[in-house]
């Protein structure tokens, strides 16, 4: 087992490096002109050349992934540069390892914005997936365990309908007739545990999380539904059940275990794309998330910020891909052997 966590860790390293690669591969041709950008409209070539040359922008493209990786490692200083360092040193900024850059649009570096802006998303992404794990496979055992039956015919319906609706149109319809014209929950307004406490916080995510969860939950229901009909009609099903096995037991420790293997699988990935997915939650219910940070990036050219977000969003799906690959390998020890 140990040796295969350590092969899964490396693959995972040589994986983020590649994609920072090829992130910054994208940064690096982009027909955007970063210092003409940042300089302005009235900012002479001279000091065009000056600000290329103080971001680290006219160096190549190998030399700015080495400072980047660097930067990440060990941390560095915008602009970096030693003669402004040692003459004008109060106009350095220090960016501390992780960096992940520095946005001279917003003043601050990435990393900071990052941090402002995480747990908004990480909350709004834990709180969903709760939701959806939990009424997405009850609810699709349930209809796996009444198959044909009104009640099954119900669920696969009310999932499909829920299926169907897009985020936006679920939040605008919970957020006007919910929170505004019934008044059955306060207006949604993001509130930290530090702020509010963990009953505050809860409140602030109800709606969002309701509205990010409901898709899914959907989808979880009818995926249930299908592995644990298909489980049932296993082999290993039947001869539990020859043995005299009670229903429970051959429900529940042969049937559902094998049916959630592949839902495990899904749950992590979905889970890690979540957490940069939530951009439609969070525009809809004005939550000061990553997702609306990536938006306000791209549509203000800030190359540097989007970069760090693609990246740092890059390695939760690949550490939720290995975290998977472990559960699986518990799960399964045959996967070891692959």
């Amino acid at each position: 087992m140990l040796a295969y966590v350590i092969r899964r860790l490396f693959a995972g390293v040589i994986m983020l490096i590649v994609m920072s690669i090829v992130t910054f591969a994208l940064f690096f041709a982009s027909p955007i002109d970063q210092a003409s950008f940042i300089c302005g409209k009235n900012c002479s070539a001279a000091q065009k050349k000056q600000t290329a040359a103080a971001m680290g922008y006219d160096d190549s493209f190998a030399n700015q992934w080495v400072d980047f990786a660097k930067g990440v490692v060990q941390g560095r200083d915008y602009p970096d540069d030693p003669k402004l360092r040692e003459t004008a040193p109060e106009t350095i900024v220090h960016c501390d390892a992780p960096c992940l850059g520095y946005s001279r649009e917003r003043g601050d570096t990435v990393t900071n914005l990052i941090k402002d802006t995480f747990p908004v998303s990480f909350s709004l992404a834990v709180s969903a997936f709760i939701l959806w794990m939990v009424g997405g496979v009850l609810l699709g055992v349930t209809a796996a365990l009444k198959k044909g039956s009104i009640i099954d015919r119900g669920l696969v319906g009310l999932s499909l309908i829920a299926y169907a609706f897009p985020t936006f149109f679920v939040g605008l319809v919970l957020y006007k007739f919910v929170a505004i014209k019934w008044g059955l929950t306060e207006i949604p307004r993001y509130t930290s545990i530090a702020e509010g406490g963990v009953g505050g916080w809860l409140s602030s995510l109800t709606l969002p999380a309701i509205t990010l969860a409901l898709f899914f939950m959907a989808a979880y229901v009818r995926m249930t539904r299908s592995y644990v009909i298909e489980s049932f009609q296993e082999d290993y099903v039947r001869t539990a059940r020859s043995k005299g096995l009670p229903e429970r037991t051959v429900t529940y420790k042969h049937a559902l275990r094998a049916a959630l293997t592949p839902i495990v699988t899904m749950a992590g990935l979905d889970f890690a794309g979540l957490m940069g997915g939530a951009i439609i939650t969070e525009s809809v219910f004005n939550y000061p998330g990553m997702g609306k940070l990536a938006v306000r990036a791209s549509s203000d050219f800030d190359l540097p910020t989007t970069v760090g977000l693609v990246v740092l969003l890059a390695a939760f799906v690949i550490l939720a891909n290995i975290i998977v690959d472990l559960l699986y390998a518990v799960i399964d020890p045959r996967v070891r052997l692959g």
